[in-house]
């Protein structure tokens, strides 16, 4: 017990000590006994139920021994005498019940606290994991690069949201972005499946985005996976240090990527995607689209809980976020996703992937 606990727990028997000590002082006929009630109040604001009970027991004993003193045992003050010591025994109980409410609700914050801390190492330990299954920042050699994964307000902070960047055989460079239905562990365990298998099938030959997300829903198809999966693939083409960078991009049910040009304009690659994964006959064709990175454009990937909040539609979404980078686009990389990310206010219900790729100029 530490000096304070000492202090706290000699208070009560101080008061009592002093009640009496007041009694004996003031001679007789100077009734205090009723301060004995400080005592068992004492008590309860920082000592144990027992040791209230305790303090509630001596108070009445010591009023009933003043109260002899006092010689106030008489037939003509029997009934002011009942009263203080009913009045003694009331307020024991009101001391008692009072350290019991204390004691219930320092209980309730410790557990509380107990909890608060426990979700706190989860989310640690869940963040951790996330940032581990996405991998290192992705890297472009000749392009600047930034990537950002902010996991939604439900307090898993793990989901199904990923962005990936990684070299294929012939030297160019696979960019995807992609999203697992869920914010929890499976979608997660999903999540790292699917990335695990892109990077093979593109390392076995798989180097077209339609090609590749074809392979993937022959793969996906012996799995049986019961979960909704999006994804962009987009190849990147920096061999020759040519000024303009070829695209060439496949959509699963994505969000259309959007190309910021240099001059300012957002414009939404959009194009009829195809199904989603996992939703089409095993080894049905995929389509593939293209188009070029010049000297300053950008190219954007994110996720829908990027453009899908609560209050606003899809198109409102993907509008805000046209105007958005109309806005800003042209700053560093870095800079855009964190002023998307800030720009939204809040974590919204889903969480949120972004992927930029800029030409520099």
């Amino acid at each position: 017990m530490n000096g304070w606990g000492r202090v706290n727990a000699a208070l009560p028997a101080a008061a009592l000590v002093l009640v009496v000590l007041a009694e004996v002082v003031s001679g007789r006929g100077q009734v205090v006994l009723g301060l004995a009630v400080i005592a068992p109040l004492v008590a309860a604001t920082s000592l144990s139920r027992q040791t209230t009970v305790a303090y509630s027991a001596a108070a009445f004993i010591v009023g009933t021994l003043l109260g002899l003193y006092e010689q106030q045992y008489t037939f003509e003050t029997a009934v002011a005498q009942s009263v203080r010591l009913l009045a003694l025994v009331l307020a024991g109980v009101l001391a008692v019940t009072s350290c019991e409410l204390r004691l219930r609700r320092e209980r309730q914050v410790t557990r509380l606290g107990a909890e608060a801390a426990a979700t706190r190492a989860v989310v640690r330990t869940s963040e951790s994991l996330q940032r581990a299954l996405l991998g290192a920042a992705p890297q472009v050699p000749g392009l600047e690069v930034a990537a950002r994964y902010l996991p939604g307000d439900q307090g898993a902070q793990v989901g199904g949201d990923w962005y990936d960047a990684f070299p294929l055989p012939d030297g160019r460079t696979m960019l995807v972005i992609g999203d697992v239905a869920g914010h929890d562990a499976p979608a997660a365990a999903t999540m790292a499946q699917t990335r695990g298998m892109l990077r093979a099938l593109a390392g076995s030959g798989h180097t077209s985005p339609a090609e590749l997300l074809t392979a993937l829903d022959c793969v996906l198809a012996g799995l049986s996976l019961d979960t909704l999966l999006t994804v962009t693939a987009v190849t990147v083409d920096v061999r020759g240090g040519a000024a303009d960078v070829p695209l060439r991009w496949s959509n699963a049910g994505h969000p259309p990527p959007i190309l910021v040009h240099a001059d300012g304009g957002a414009e939404l690659l959009e194009r009829t995607p195809d199904r989603l994964l996992g939703a089409m006959s095993a080894g049905s064709p995929r389509t593939e689209h293209e188009t070029v990175l010049r000297r300053g454009d950008l190219l954007m990937l994110y996720t829908d809980g990027l453009v899908e909040r609560r209050g606003m539609t899809l198109d409102d979404g993907t509008a805000w976020l046209l105007r958005a980078l109309s806005r800003i686009g042209g700053e560093q990389v870095d800079r855009v996703c964190d002023g998307l990310l800030g720009a939204l206010g809040s974590r919204g219900d889903d969480d949120i992937a972004l992927l930029a790729i800029r030409n520099p100029r």
